[in-house]
């Protein structure tokens, strides 16, 4: 942080609403100055006027300067901070102390400064949440493999399932991390049209039934025709995840209840499960990138938490909403709320 240098300068124009009115009322406090030295002085001596006018400009560059470094010192402040910034101390800050342009400047600054210190966290903690969600499938592929060439284990179907799984795994996560990365870049145009959605949620329950045959999972639409106007394939990706978390994280033939229902004038759509359920600080973060609560670290065939980030990326293109609400006594519901309609700028969008 660099310590302001406000109390060294003489700075009394700080409270001036803009840095053109400071200007003025600089220009002409040193105008009144000249005219009154050059005044006194020939009042008073009998100096020649040429003489007398050019100590006039002297005392009046003089009282300009002392004044504007006040003025100009944020400005130089700002550039040292640059200059740090630029070495990667991205924690640097400027003080603002003025109301005028160059106060809001130093305002944006420390907005521009704090977002650059956030994406390096981010981009720090993708990095070694990545290298961390890589390095488990990849080290139990490599001890199966090694076992295999040093005659440890057969070949068998049993090791060879494992090493699928494991494939399969990294294959998603790769899959995820560019699904997320499109849609945090705005890359991802969405492809909008109206369809029914008892048939789209059907084929992400069928999904979910065919990876995991003993799940029990019920599916309501009211009404049987109930039609939205979203991307189809983006919203199936949706519902598809929540489905198999819910699966996932419920007791074993415990029901899993996905509905869908319109709503004022939006389409709500929900998963109910019976499992332990999010704890309520949790709420919001379990749709950060990597988030995991302990319960999902600890159960079988956990994500890596990329699922429910992509879900609220998807579900905010679409200018919806997707929250957790729990349920009694226990298990939590997955709540998506998307209008029926797309917004007037985005149809208009689509027509060009």
């Amino acid at each position: 942080m660099i310590a302001p240098k406000a109390a060294l300068h003489i700075r009394p124009l700080d409270r001036l609403p803009t840095l053109r009115l400071r200007l003025a009322i600089l220009i002409v406090v040193a105008v009144a100055v000249t005219d009154a030295v050059f005044y006194l002085g020939v009042k008073a001596t009998s100096v020649w006027p040429g003489v007398i006018g050019a100590f006039s400009a002297l005392c009046a560059l003089g009282f300009v300067w002392v004044f504007s470094r006040g003025t100009l010192e944020p400005l130089r402040e700002m550039a040292r901070a640059s200059e740090a910034i630029a070495r990667g101390a991205l924690s640097t800050r400027v003080t603002p102390v003025s109301r005028d342009e160059i106060g809001r400047l130093a305002e944006s600054f420390n907005q521009m400064a704090s977002e650059l210190e956030a994406t390096d966290r981010v981009r720090r903690d993708l990095v070694a949440n990545v290298s961390h969600e890589l390095r488990t499938p990849i080290a139990a592929l490599q001890v199966k493999l090694e076992n295999i060439i040093d005659g440890v284990e057969d070949p068998d179907a049993e090791t060879l399932e494992v090493m699928r799984a494991q494939v399969e795994r990294l294959g998603r996560l790769v899959v995820q991390l560019l699904d997320l990365s499109r849609l945090e870049s705005g890359t991802v145009p969405l492809d909008r049209r109206e369809f029914e959605v008892a048939p789209m949620l059907e084929h992400a329950v069928r999904e979910t039934r065919l990876a995991v045959p003993d799940a029990h999972i019920a599916l309501q639409v009211e009404p049987s025709n109930l039609v939205l106007d979203a991307d189809p394939e983006r919203l199936h990706q949706v519902i598809a995840n929540l489905v198999a978390n819910a699966v996932r994280h419920s007791p074993v033939g415990a029901p899993v209840t996905v509905s869908a229902h319109a709503s004022n004038g939006s389409v709500c759509i929900e998963v109910d499960d019976e499992g332990p359920g999010i704890p309520e600080g949790e709420a919001q973060r379990v749709f950060e990138r990597f988030y995991r609560s302990d319960y999902a670290r600890s159960s079988r065939d956990g994500g890596a938490g990329l699922g429910l980030a992509i879900a609220r990326w998807i579900v905010d293109l679409h200018g919806g909403d997707i929250h957790p609400e729990a349920r009694a006594p226990h298990g939590c519901r997955m709540v998506v709320t998307l209008p029926k309609a797309a917004p007037c700028s985005q149809s208009n969008d689509s027509s060009d």
